[in-house]
């Protein structure tokens, strides 16, 4: 639960404050807390998103879509991760 002197701002808010020059978080920022043993033995780690997804329909061939469901759980992740890859070749091609 937030306090009450804490304000939420979206991931797109709070970096136009930044580029404004209106926010820059800087570690003092961060709350003090002890953390016990017992919190890292039952952490696990959960990365975040980049950004935030889209949904989208879109039309795949039969045999694509199902090699990538075949793959088990997270299929349309992994789609995202290919299709990130060949963006990624896109904007920074070798030298």
């Amino acid at each position: 639960m937030a306090r009450k002197d804490t304000k939420r701002y979206s991931r797109g808010e709070a970096e136009a404050m930044t580029k404004r020059g209106d926010y820059v978080p800087t570690p003092a920022d961060a709350p003090e807390i002890d953390i016990g043993e017992d919190f890292w033995r039952q952490a696990r780690v959960v990365m975040p998103s980049e950004q935030a997804k889209t949904p989208v329909t879109i039309r795949l061939d039969a045999d694509v879509l199902a090699w990538f469901k075949s793959q088990g759980r997270g299929y349309q992740t992994r789609i995202n991760a290919v299709l990130r890859s060949f963006v990624e070749t896109r904007r920074h091609p070798r030298e």
